[in-house]
């Protein structure tokens, strides 16, 4: 892991995880990492019908504030898992 700077207060892995519940309510999510990596699974009846590619960018749009953003908190995702239940 790498030292990250951000000036993000709060717990980082219950902000990705609230935001990508916001956008899937019923979604079970994981997230473990740290020093601005992390792994993301998500378990969700969205995904139902959706590739790869289109599950992912659901994830990732739900948390795009948290990696775009001045000192971003979250500097890359290096596991992203997507299933339905």
């Amino acid at each position: 892991m790498s030292d990250h700077p951000t000036d993000f207060v709060g717990s980082i892995d219950d902000a990705i995880s609230s935001s990508i519940k916001a956008k899937l309510p019923d979604a079970t999510v994981e997230v473990s990492g740290g020093g601005g990596h992390y792994r993301i699974s998500v378990v969700s009846t969205a995904f139902a019908g959706k590739n790869t590619l289109e599950s992912h960018r659901l994830v990732l749009g739900a948390i795009k504030h948290l990696i775009n953003c001045d000192r971003p908190p979250v500097h890359a995702v290096d596991s992203l898992i997507t299933k339905t239940p």
